[in-house]
């Protein structure tokens, strides 16, 4: 299902805005800390939080198991940029773990238009390409951790196929993906290639939609 965030945030003192993707492939619901703070409890594979608004600045990020607050799965560094909107991807194959980030640029758009983009988050899955079911190629040799620019489509319901480059066999179908006018989406190629959790792609709208400094 695609719709609108039923949260949004709306401080007109927010330096940036983040939100958390659980993109680890068998790694456990998490609990996310901040410099020591809690922004984020029981976090599931394949979910986001919310967008939160944050200070510019750097940011020690800790992810442990949920419930637990020893031995992190992840201890590192985060620096937040002023004006800027950000999803920050938990990947990797568990226990080995790192964090990902995503800017959601503004750009112009043109009216009437969507706006998508792919990450390629699945740790062992190929370099791919993306088309629409009917053979019309839209990205091309998407490497792991590679997160394309924007391209503009048509507002309608589309069908995705992910290919491995150089083949012709579709690795993850993608059907009744509905995209709708003035938005930016990113499709995000997350999950393991026979293997599980399968291959899947999550596409949420994207910050950049909707929230405005």
């Amino acid at each position: 299902m695609y719709h609108e965030p039923y949260y949004l945030i709306n401080e007109n003192n927010a330096q940036a805005y983040i939100r958390i993707l659980h993109a680890a492939p068998k790694a456990p619901a998490v609990d996310i800390y901040a410099n020591d703070n809690l922004i984020a409890e029981n976090l599931k594979y394949r979910n986001f939080t919310e967008y939160i608004s944050v200070m510019a600045g750097r940011y020690n990020i800790k992810v442990y198991p949920a419930g637990k607050k020893t031995a992190p799965v992840i201890d590192t560094s985060v620096n937040i940029i002023s004006n800027t909107i950000s999803t920050i991807a938990a990947i990797g194959e568990f226990p080995k773990l790192s964090l990902l980030p995503v800017e959601e640029p503004r750009i112009p758009i043109r009216p009437n238009r969507a706006y998508i983009r792919v990450a390629h988050l699945s740790p062992n899955a190929p370099n791919v390409n993306i088309s629409q079911e009917n053979g019309i190629l839209l990205f091309e040799n998407i490497a792991y951790k590679e997160v394309t620019d924007y391209l503009s489509l048509r507002p309608e319901t589309y069908t995705f196929e992910v290919k491995s480059l150089g083949s012709d066999k579709t690795i993850l179908y993608v059907p009744n993906a509905r995209l709708t006018r003035d938005r930016f989406y990113t499709l995000y190629i997350i999950g393991l290639l026979r293997d599980t959790p399968p291959l899947q792609m999550l596409i949420p709208l994207d910050g950049n939609s909707y929230l405005r400094f």
